[in-house]
């Protein structure tokens, strides 16, 4: 039986600056990088023969976003013209306590949004913005009420 989502995966061009990012802006903490050269079986688990990777895995709470910089073969960046419309997965989200305040902190970190924060629907305010690699990434932000415990609170 499955019983519960357990992580994000994203490759990256640059794993250090991709730690750095997730790490001094969004507040991530990194547990752990590991070396995978060809012979470790990588290439088996993703379909990709004798490939080659870096591998962070950063933790928010019990989340964990899983780093993967490929250095053979070497991944092809996200196209620019990528909607969120294209099928495939599309962004990861963020919760935020104070929706405006965040987008302040990152704005002075040099991150891009989308838009401002847009009330989505009564007291949900969301916004997107991009990642290092041009990858989409979300905050929203919930009404007090609907907050609930924090990620890796017990209930």
């Amino acid at each position: 039986m499955i019983i519960r989502l357990e992580h994000v995966a994203l490759s990256v061009a640059d794993l250090e600056r991709s730690r750095r990012f997730y790490e001094q802006v969004l507040g991530m903490r990194t547990e752990r990088v590991i070396e995978c050269p060809s012979e470790r079986g990588l290439g088996e688990v993703v379909g990709l023969a004798d490939c080659s990777a870096r591998i962070a895995h950063l933790y928010h709470g019990d989340f964990m976003l899983e780093l993967f910089e490929y250095q053979d073969p070497r991944g092809a960046p996200i196209p620019p013209r990528r909607t969120q419309a294209d099928q495939g997965w599309v962004h990861i989200g963020f919760r935020s306590d104070d929706i405006h305040a965040d987008v302040t902190r990152l704005q002075e970190h040099g991150v891009e949004f989308f838009s401002s924060p847009v009330e989505f629907r009564p007291g949900v305010w969301v916004v997107y913005f991009w990642g290092p690699d041009r990858e989409v990434l979300e905050l929203r932000q919930l009404p007090p009420a609907d907050q609930g415990p924090p990620a890796g609170a017990a209930n």
